[in-house]
């Protein structure tokens, strides 16, 4: 699992997964959103926390086609089938290595382009805690639909299909934990423990449900 996790780490890291695009796609929407919304900084404050997670699930979105289908494409899908290591086990490595390289850089960075914002420090802390934590759900449940979309020439768009409706409650949970720290620190605590606690059911189900789908692709 270790070795599985360190090897698409660097493909990711190299660019043959994706994962550079995603960032650059990131880095783009936070930057361009002050021109479009104008010099108003009471405006640029309150949406702030919200553009910075809508950039960064729309990255992450982005790099989840190529997940498994270049493993696919090559038999290594086929390898992962007959291994040793259990499949749900698989792709928690590949979805580690994702999150590692598309969205780790995303959750360091998102102070610093708060600041492009207008977003007051306690509100950039919050945000990128709960960039943190939910992140990893997002890519969860990701590798679901990249799984059962690995089996298509180009399921790149229906990936995104699938999954985008499954994250609205991550985003919405991650929005609410940021604007409570923001105005209150009690209305912070419960969506964000909400928020851990789908990271946490996403790890368990997300890894079997993608598991089952691409044992289902290979029959």
């Amino acid at each position: 699992m270790r070795a599985l996790f360190l090897r698409d780490l660097r493909l990711q890291l190299s660019g043959s997964g994706g994962g550079m695009a995603g960032i650059v796609f990131f880095l783009a929407v936070v930057a361009t959103i002050p021109f479009g919304v104008g010099p108003d900084l009471a405006l640029l404050t309150r949406i702030g926390p919200a553009i910075l997670w809508i950039g960064a699930l729309l990255a992450t979105l982005l790099t989840l086609d190529r997940l498994f289908q270049a493993d696919r494409e090559d038999g290594t899908l086929d390898l992962y089938l007959a291994g040793p290591l259990p499949l749900p086990l698989v792709v928690l490595a590949k979805a580690g290595a994702l999150w590692c390289a598309a969205c780790l850089p995303l959750v360091l960075a998102s102070p610093l382009l708060g600041l492009l914002l207008a977003i007051e420090p306690r509100a950039l802390l919050a945000t990128a805690l709960t960039l943190l934590v939910g992140t990893p759900a997002i890519v969860l449940i990701g590798a679901v639909g990249a799984a059962v979309a690995a089996a298509l020439p180009r399921g790149g768009v229906l990936v995104s299909v699938l999954v985008l409706p499954l994250v609205l409650p991550v985003l919405i949970f991650g929005v609410a934990a940021t604007y409570g720290a923001v105005n209150d620190a009690e209305p912070f605590r419960a969506p964000f423990l909400i928020l851990l606690a789908l990271t946490l059911l996403y790890g368990v189900l997300g890894t079997i449900a993608a598991a089952a789908a691409l044992r289902l692709s290979a029959d």
